[in-house]
Protein backbone atom coordinates (compact mmCIF):
# COMPACT_ATOMS: atom_id res chain seq x y z
CA UNK A 1 0.00 0.00 0.00
CA UNK A 2 1.37 3.57 -0.92
CA UNK A 3 1.78 6.35 1.86
CA UNK A 4 -1.39 7.93 2.44
CA UNK A 5 -2.69 11.27 4.01
CA UNK A 6 -5.27 13.26 6.09
CA UNK A 7 -6.45 16.54 6.20
CA UNK A 8 -9.38 17.71 8.32
CA UNK A 9 -11.39 13.98 7.41
CA UNK A 10 -10.22 13.82 4.12
CA UNK A 11 -8.09 10.29 3.09
CA UNK A 12 -5.99 10.28 -0.21
CA UNK A 13 -2.74 9.06 -1.47
CA UNK A 14 0.05 11.38 0.57
CA UNK A 15 1.31 12.49 -2.62
CA UNK A 16 -2.21 13.72 -3.72
CA UNK A 17 -3.09 15.38 -0.40
CA UNK A 18 -2.90 19.64 -0.50
CA UNK A 19 -3.39 21.83 2.50
CA UNK A 20 -4.31 25.57 2.56
CA UNK A 21 -1.17 27.90 1.96
CA UNK A 22 -2.87 29.78 4.75
CA UNK A 23 -2.75 27.08 7.33
CA UNK A 24 -0.68 28.17 9.93
CA UNK A 25 1.77 25.66 9.86
CA UNK A 26 2.91 26.84 6.27
CA UNK A 27 4.47 29.89 7.45
CA UNK A 28 4.96 30.01 10.70
CA UNK A 29 5.39 26.48 11.77
CA UNK A 30 2.50 27.29 14.75
CA UNK A 31 1.15 23.86 15.65
CA UNK A 32 2.28 20.42 17.40
CA UNK A 33 2.76 17.13 16.26
CA UNK A 34 3.55 13.42 17.24
CA UNK A 35 4.90 10.24 15.53
CA UNK A 36 5.18 7.04 16.50
CA UNK A 37 4.87 3.19 14.84
CA UNK A 38 2.44 0.82 13.94
CA UNK A 39 2.61 -3.20 14.09
CA UNK A 40 -0.06 -5.54 13.15
CA UNK A 41 -2.35 -2.66 12.72
CA UNK A 42 -1.61 -1.71 16.52
CA UNK A 43 -0.33 1.91 17.00
CA UNK A 44 1.98 1.82 19.67
CA UNK A 45 1.77 4.11 22.95
CA UNK A 46 -1.09 5.52 21.67
CA UNK A 47 -2.19 6.54 25.12
CA UNK A 48 1.41 8.00 25.26
CA UNK A 49 1.43 10.28 22.78
CA UNK A 50 -2.21 11.47 22.25
CA UNK A 51 -1.71 13.07 25.80
CA UNK A 52 1.51 14.60 24.91
CA UNK A 53 0.37 16.04 22.06
CA UNK A 54 -2.72 17.96 24.12
CA UNK A 55 -0.42 18.78 26.63
CA UNK A 56 1.83 20.50 23.85
CA UNK A 57 -0.94 22.21 22.17
CA UNK A 58 -1.99 23.59 25.66
CA UNK A 59 1.44 25.16 26.29
CA UNK A 60 0.93 26.87 22.74
CA UNK A 61 -2.66 27.68 23.70
CA UNK A 62 -3.58 25.79 20.83
CA UNK A 63 -7.75 24.29 21.82
CA UNK A 64 -7.75 20.49 19.83
CA UNK A 65 -11.90 20.49 18.36
CA UNK A 66 -12.40 17.26 19.99
CA UNK A 67 -11.49 14.72 22.55
CA UNK A 68 -8.59 12.27 22.94
CA UNK A 69 -10.83 9.24 22.71
CA UNK A 70 -12.09 10.81 19.12
CA UNK A 71 -8.66 11.51 18.07
CA UNK A 72 -7.35 7.79 18.60
CA UNK A 73 -10.59 7.03 16.85
CA UNK A 74 -9.75 9.08 13.64
CA UNK A 75 -5.58 7.68 14.26
CA UNK A 76 -6.83 3.52 14.06
CA UNK A 77 -9.04 4.47 11.20
CA UNK A 78 -6.54 5.94 9.22
CA UNK A 79 -3.86 3.29 10.34
CA UNK A 80 -6.51 0.57 9.16
CA UNK A 81 -6.15 1.97 5.50
CA UNK A 82 -2.82 0.63 5.01
CA UNK A 83 -2.52 -2.75 3.92
CA UNK A 84 0.44 -3.44 5.29
CA UNK A 85 0.49 -3.13 9.54
CA UNK A 86 4.77 -2.14 9.94
CA UNK A 87 4.78 1.92 9.29
CA UNK A 88 5.05 4.95 11.13
CA UNK A 89 2.38 7.15 12.11
CA UNK A 90 2.94 10.81 11.98
CA UNK A 91 0.10 13.47 12.94
CA UNK A 92 -0.18 17.42 13.39
CA UNK A 93 -2.06 20.12 14.98
CA UNK A 94 -2.45 23.61 13.19
CA UNK A 95 -3.62 26.39 14.62
CA UNK A 96 -6.04 26.68 12.20
CA UNK A 97 -6.32 28.65 8.94
CA UNK A 98 -5.93 32.42 8.28
CA UNK A 99 -4.40 35.34 6.59
CA UNK A 100 -0.83 35.60 8.00
CA UNK A 101 -0.61 37.90 10.77
CA UNK A 102 1.64 37.31 14.21
CA UNK A 103 -1.15 37.49 17.01
CA UNK A 104 -3.68 34.35 17.18
CA UNK A 105 -6.63 35.02 14.74
CA UNK A 106 -9.54 34.43 16.29
CA UNK A 107 -12.57 32.46 15.44
CA UNK A 108 -10.28 29.57 13.42
CA UNK A 109 -10.72 25.94 13.92
CA UNK A 110 -7.47 24.26 14.19
CA UNK A 111 -6.72 21.61 11.19
CA UNK A 112 -5.32 18.41 11.69
CA UNK A 113 -3.43 16.37 9.73
CA UNK A 114 -2.08 12.82 8.93
CA UNK A 115 0.66 10.81 7.19
CA UNK A 116 1.38 7.13 7.43
CA UNK A 117 3.84 5.52 5.63
CA UNK A 118 5.66 1.81 5.52
CA UNK A 119 8.41 1.27 7.48
CA UNK A 120 11.03 -1.22 8.60
CA UNK A 121 12.35 -1.30 12.03
CA UNK A 122 15.68 -1.07 12.88
CA UNK A 123 18.25 -3.35 13.75
CA UNK A 124 18.83 -2.81 17.55
CA UNK A 125 22.26 -4.92 17.40
CA UNK A 126 23.78 -2.21 14.95
CA UNK A 127 25.71 0.20 16.67
CA UNK A 128 26.01 3.95 15.86
CA UNK A 129 28.38 7.12 15.41
CA UNK A 130 27.42 10.61 16.88
CA UNK A 131 28.70 14.19 16.76
CA UNK A 132 28.57 16.76 19.28
CA UNK A 133 27.23 20.39 18.61
CA UNK A 134 26.23 23.18 20.05
CA UNK A 135 22.30 23.48 20.76
CA UNK A 136 20.47 26.30 18.76
CA UNK A 137 17.54 25.61 19.65
CA UNK A 138 14.75 28.11 20.97
CA UNK A 139 14.05 27.64 25.17
CA UNK A 140 10.45 25.83 24.65
CA UNK A 141 11.76 22.06 23.52
CA UNK A 142 9.83 20.64 25.89
CA UNK A 143 6.78 21.59 23.55
CA UNK A 144 6.99 19.21 20.52
CA UNK A 145 6.45 21.78 18.06
CA UNK A 146 6.88 22.28 14.04
CA UNK A 147 9.23 24.37 14.14
CA UNK A 148 12.80 22.33 14.01
CA UNK A 149 14.95 24.26 11.60
CA UNK A 150 18.42 24.44 14.13
CA UNK A 151 17.26 20.40 14.46
CA UNK A 152 17.57 19.71 10.69
CA UNK A 153 20.62 21.68 10.50
CA UNK A 154 22.35 19.66 12.74
CA UNK A 155 20.63 16.10 11.25
CA UNK A 156 22.20 17.38 8.22
CA UNK A 157 25.82 18.05 9.87
CA UNK A 158 25.69 14.64 11.51
CA UNK A 159 24.66 12.86 7.70
CA UNK A 160 27.49 14.91 6.16
CA UNK A 161 29.74 13.36 8.50
CA UNK A 162 28.89 9.90 8.25
CA UNK A 163 26.98 9.83 11.50
CA UNK A 164 23.67 8.32 13.00
CA UNK A 165 23.16 11.65 15.29
CA UNK A 166 24.15 15.05 16.32
CA UNK A 167 24.18 15.10 20.56
CA UNK A 168 23.33 18.98 21.63
CA UNK A 169 24.80 20.80 24.38
CA UNK A 170 24.48 24.31 25.76
CA UNK A 171 27.57 25.68 26.50
CA UNK A 172 29.14 21.87 27.98
CA UNK A 173 25.40 21.11 29.19
CA UNK A 174 24.34 17.38 27.12
CA UNK A 175 20.42 18.50 26.18
CA UNK A 176 19.27 15.96 23.91
CA UNK A 177 19.80 15.20 19.99
CA UNK A 178 18.53 16.36 16.73
CA UNK A 179 15.56 14.26 16.54
CA UNK A 180 16.35 11.83 19.72
CA UNK A 181 17.17 11.57 23.32
CA UNK A 182 20.64 10.94 24.53
CA UNK A 183 21.58 8.76 28.25
CA UNK A 184 24.31 7.88 29.68
CA UNK A 185 25.23 4.69 31.62
CA UNK A 186 28.53 4.80 34.17
CA UNK A 187 29.11 2.90 36.83
CA UNK A 188 25.79 0.48 36.68
CA UNK A 189 23.41 3.96 36.77
CA UNK A 190 21.33 5.25 34.28
CA UNK A 191 22.21 9.07 33.81
CA UNK A 192 19.35 10.76 32.22
CA UNK A 193 18.74 14.83 31.79
CA UNK A 194 15.88 16.29 33.51
CA UNK A 195 12.87 17.00 31.68
CA UNK A 196 12.67 20.62 31.84
CA UNK A 197 12.14 23.33 29.42
CA UNK A 198 15.12 22.10 27.11
CA UNK A 199 14.40 18.74 27.03
CA UNK A 200 11.14 16.96 25.12
CA UNK A 201 9.18 14.23 27.32
CA UNK A 202 10.40 11.43 25.24
CA UNK A 203 8.38 8.69 25.39
CA UNK A 204 11.13 6.20 24.47
CA UNK A 205 12.91 8.03 27.30
CA UNK A 206 9.98 7.14 29.98
CA UNK A 207 9.90 3.21 28.34
CA UNK A 208 13.99 2.95 28.80
CA UNK A 209 13.94 3.94 32.62
CA UNK A 210 10.63 2.01 32.91
CA UNK A 211 13.42 -1.26 31.77
CA UNK A 212 15.74 0.25 34.37
CA UNK A 213 13.13 -0.45 36.94
CA UNK A 214 11.99 -3.34 36.07
CA UNK A 215 15.72 -4.57 35.95
CA UNK A 216 17.51 -3.11 39.27
CA UNK A 217 19.16 -0.26 37.04
CA UNK A 218 19.40 2.81 39.08
CA UNK A 219 18.30 5.51 37.22
CA UNK A 220 19.51 9.46 38.27
CA UNK A 221 17.70 12.44 36.96
CA UNK A 222 20.17 15.49 36.37
CA UNK A 223 22.04 17.50 33.94
CA UNK A 224 25.40 15.98 32.48
CA UNK A 225 28.14 17.14 30.62
CA UNK A 226 30.14 16.72 27.74
CA UNK A 227 32.96 15.71 30.00
CA UNK A 228 30.64 12.62 31.57
CA UNK A 229 29.43 11.78 27.70
CA UNK A 230 32.55 11.38 26.40
CA UNK A 231 33.35 8.95 29.43
CA UNK A 232 30.61 6.98 29.86
CA UNK A 233 30.50 3.31 30.16
CA UNK A 234 27.54 3.73 27.49
CA UNK A 235 25.59 5.81 25.39
CA UNK A 236 22.16 5.44 24.65
CA UNK A 237 19.98 7.39 21.82
CA UNK A 238 16.25 6.51 22.09
CA UNK A 239 13.06 7.66 20.16
CA UNK A 240 9.96 6.59 19.55
CA UNK A 241 10.67 5.29 16.40
CA UNK A 242 14.46 3.53 16.98
CA UNK A 243 13.30 2.26 20.13
CA UNK A 244 17.38 2.69 22.02
CA UNK A 245 20.76 2.51 19.94
CA UNK A 246 23.97 1.96 21.15
CA UNK A 247 26.48 5.25 20.70
CA UNK A 248 30.04 3.38 20.12
CA UNK A 249 32.05 6.31 18.25
CA UNK A 250 31.65 10.22 18.94
CA UNK A 251 32.94 12.84 17.18
CA UNK A 252 35.13 10.27 15.11
CA UNK A 253 36.73 8.75 18.50
CA UNK A 254 35.48 5.65 20.62
CA UNK A 255 33.16 6.18 23.14
CA UNK A 256 31.00 3.81 25.39
CA UNK A 257 30.34 0.40 24.45
CA UNK A 258 32.01 -1.02 27.98
CA UNK A 259 28.63 -2.43 29.55
CA UNK A 260 27.60 -5.30 27.60
CA UNK A 261 25.54 -6.98 30.12
CA UNK A 262 23.09 -3.75 30.88
CA UNK A 263 22.98 -2.90 27.15
CA UNK A 264 21.47 -5.89 26.56
CA UNK A 265 19.09 -6.19 29.12
CA UNK A 266 17.69 -2.70 28.15
CA UNK A 267 17.73 -3.23 24.57
CA UNK A 268 15.74 -6.54 25.03
CA UNK A 269 13.34 -4.70 27.54
CA UNK A 270 12.21 -2.30 24.70
CA UNK A 271 12.32 -4.20 21.88
CA UNK A 272 9.89 -6.35 23.84
CA UNK A 273 7.90 -4.05 25.39
CA UNK A 274 7.20 -2.77 21.70
CA UNK A 275 6.35 -6.68 20.62
CA UNK A 276 3.86 -7.48 23.11
CA UNK A 277 2.22 -3.89 23.07
CA UNK A 278 1.80 -4.86 19.30
CA UNK A 279 0.76 -9.03 19.28
CA UNK A 280 -2.34 -9.38 17.87
CA UNK A 281 -4.93 -12.69 18.31
CA UNK A 282 -3.63 -15.31 15.33
CA UNK A 283 -7.19 -15.47 14.01
CA UNK A 284 -7.14 -11.43 13.65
Amino acid sequence: MQALGYYNGKFGFLDDMTLPITDRAVYYGDGVYEATPTRNHVIYAIDQHVDRMFSSASLLKIEPPFTRDWLKNELNLMMEQMDGGDNVLYWQLSRGTARRAHPFPENVKPNLMMMITPYRFPNLDEYVSAITLEDTRFLHCNIKTLNLIPSIMAMQQAKEQGCYEAVLHRNGRVTECSKSTVHILKDGCLITAPTDNLILPGIARSHLIEGCNANGIEVIERPYNLGELKNADEIFITSSTSFLRRCVRLDDMEAGGRDEARFQTLKNYVWNRFIAATEVEKDR
